[in-house]
């Protein structure tokens, strides 16, 4: 059976709008990725234990994504009070951790040619440039706002 599905291109476009003292201040950039042809989009709720949200391989499985065709992950806090842990982990088990707060959304950018393979590195001293492969990203909510969970929207764009 031959596919029917085209690709197509994913336009993602940033926009901050402000005028401070009646001068505008603000900007737009636009990013296209061409050849997409295939995307995820989910919401999950995650409590205060952290769990995987993304996985990243060199071959599509079930909730697995072929790392070399990974171009575009966004992941967006829709809670109204709480934030959460994103934790980025590599190959070589390095990890980095953002705080994603109420309504903020985090971006990370593939390669254009191979996706989000030696795209991170990570280290606790003086940081020797290794770029590795991306292997998950885990979520975990933060209790000191009151809340117990977060609902996270999660995005991601392949070729």
């Amino acid at each position: 059976m031959a596919t029917t599905l085209s690709n197509a291109t994913l336009t993602v476009t940033l926009t901050e709008s402000i005028n401070l003292n009646g001068s505008d201040q603000g900007s737009t950039n636009t990013l296209s990725i061409d050849e997409v042809n295939e995307v995820y989009k989910r919401i999950v709720t995650v409590t205060t234990n952290e769990v995987e949200i993304l996985a990243m391989d060199t071959a599509i499985a079930g909730g697995t994504f072929d790392t070399s065709k990974v171009m575009y992950i966004r992941i967006t806090n829709k809670d109204n009070a709480n934030h959460a842990i994103l934790t980025f982990k590599s190959v070589g088990n390095h990890e980095f951790a953002v705080k994603l707060d109420k309504g903020q959304s985090f971006i990370y950018n593939g390669d254009i040619a191979n996706g989000v393979a030696a795209t991170m590195d990570a280290d606790s001293g003086p940081l020797t440039l290794s770029l590795a492969d991306l292997v998950n990203i885990t979520a975990d909510a933060d209790t000191t706002e009151g809340g117990t969970s977060v609902d996270l929207e999660i995005f991601v764009a392949c070729k």
